[in-house]
């Protein structure tokens, strides 16, 4: 059986979070996909989430890595050697006569027996209890099997100002996360208005091309009929034809608009997609996942930024760097102990029992740096300029905070004012369109009035969009800017 690939599995789930969401159907029963829906399947298959999660399991490591040096380390090792050739292997062979074994008489004087004893050692004769071929040296097998054990008592302070860098950076690593995430939605945001805006603005342009072609018609009719010039006829023919590269531009603009929301919601370029918002609702609603957020925002005076807390834990880092570079002055204290068996096969190339010797030691090692050519001087001085630095860009990340959150503030507020501005002169173009209309059918104007008309119908719908899309960004903004970055403009 063939296996579906990983990436057609991403894009079949993609596809079914998709359709399987709660969306309003339009009148031809199409699934629409809301802000909300659109949010949920960013944050589920982002690849920058994925990056920045996987940098939160890379901290977890860190602190578990320099928590382990508290702790005693035990290690085990298991050699076998075979030695082939040894500088030991005639060191203590004889070439001397075999002689008779040592024989000792109780019965016999003592000088005699002294006597016997000198004789059998001259010549070999003290039997194979005397043997050297038991000592390790020039051994052909020879068996190793050992623990080592080892424990830091004191180090000066390292370990417990790397465990604090670990710590916080661990926290930094949370914080990267909920700024991704943070960013990731307002790009989703932005994306999927963008989209919505392409969709209105290239409506805007074929309803245009429509009324241009519809008063083409009409003129040549009244063309046909004597009524109007050939003038007319070629101006409303120029006013038709100089509309379709609008056309044409702004459905370009939203198939790229798509294109950018399908790649954030990890769709296929090609995957059917229709938007659940109205741009042009009278009262333009706040976008219900950022409704709660956008009213604390606002009754917030100073809002609390992740991108500042971010700066302020880097100055602990630095303090405990500043730290751990003061440790290596001091001395530090550890304890180790060994202990192995050793085994030289009396017989054979397998040791027995009796074949194994031990080996235990325990000792302790206490260092202390006397002369390093001012190598720790340096490191301390730029543990500080780090420091320093660190500092001064807390500083700054404080003001350009203050900057950015007053900017998205005023932004919205100029958003707002835009929006409710565009409301009464759209309602007027669309009168003055109307009039110019019917002077038109009547004969009482001419096609140059007809088109300025119908151009400032059409500039007035598209402010009208752009109004409503720069309306909803700038409320999506405010409400995420406890977690976005700080972009200082």
């Amino acid at each position: 059986m063939i296996m579906p690939r990983p990436t057609s599995l991403r894009v079949a789930a993609s596809l079914a979070i998709l359709f399987a969401l709660p969306v309003a159907a339009t009148a031809q029963g199409a699934a629409r996909l809301t802000l909300a829906d659109a949010l949920a399947m960013a944050a589920e298959h982002s690849e920058v989430i994925q990056i920045a999660r996987a940098g939160e399991v890379r901290a977890d490591a860190d602190a578990q890595r320099i928590a382990s040096q508290r702790l005693p380390q035990v290690n085990f090792a298991g050699t076998y050697s075979r030695t082939l050739a040894s500088e030991f292997s005639n060191a203590f062979s004889s070439s001397a006569p075999a002689c008779d074994p040592l024989r000792v008489d109780p019965s016999r004087p003592l000088s005699d027996r002294v006597s016997e004893i000198e004789r059998a050692a001259g010549c070999g004769g003290l039997g194979s209890s005397f043997s050297l071929n038991n000592l390790p040296f020039g051994q052909r097998n020879v068996y190793q099997a050992g623990f080592t054990f080892s424990q830091a008592l004191y180090t000066g302070g390292r370990i417990t100002a790397q465990q604090r860098q670990a710590d916080v950076s661990r926290r930094i690593a949370t914080l990267t996360t909920t700024a991704t995430e943070g960013q990731l939605r307002l790009d989703v945001a932005r994306a999927f208005y963008a989209a919505a805006l392409t969709d209105r603005l290239l409506a805007i342009a074929e309803s245009v091309y429509a009324q241009a072609g519809a008063a083409y018609d009409q003129t040549r009719l009244a063309f046909d009929a004597g009524r109007q010039p050939e003038f007319e006829l070629l101006r409303a023919q120029v006013a038709r034809d100089n509309q379709r590269p609008t056309v044409i531009r702004r459905r370009a603009d939203r198939d790229v608009a798509y294109l950018r929301l399908r790649q954030l919601l990890q769709l296929p370029a090609d995957a059917p997609l229709t938007l659940d918002v109205d741009l042009e609702n009278p009262t333009l609603p706040i976008p219900e996942p950022f409704a709660v957020d956008l009213i604390k925002a606002k009754e917030t005076s100073e809002i609390e930024r992740v991108a500042l807390v971010q700066s302020q834990a880097a100055v602990e880092i630095q303090e405990a760097a500043v730290a751990v570079a003061h440790a290596q002055r001091l001395p530090s204290l550890g304890l180790s102990s060994s202990y192995a068996r050793v085994g030289y096969p009396s017989d054979g190339v397998i040791p027995g029992p009796g074949d194994f010797r031990t080996n235990w030691s325990l000792s302790t090692t206490v260092q202390m740096p006397l002369f390093t050519g001012r190598r720790l001087q340096a490191e301390e001085l730029a543990a500080h300029a780090d420091l320093d630095q660190a500092r001064a860009q807390v500083a700054q990340a404080r003001e350009l905070a203050a900057l950015d959150t007053a900017t998205a503030k005023q932004d919205l507020t100029a958003a707002e004012a835009a929006w409710e501005a565009s409301g009464g002169t759209i309602q007027q173009a669309e009168r003055a369109h109307q009039i110019a209309e019917l002077r038109n059918r009547e004969g009482l104007s001419t096609q140059l009035e007809l088109a300025d008309s119908r151009l400032a119908l059409e500039i007035a719908q598209a402010n009208r969009a752009q109004a409503a899309h720069d309306l909803q960004v700038a409320r999506a903004r405010v409400a995420l800017l406890p977690t976005l970055p700080i972009t200082g403009r």
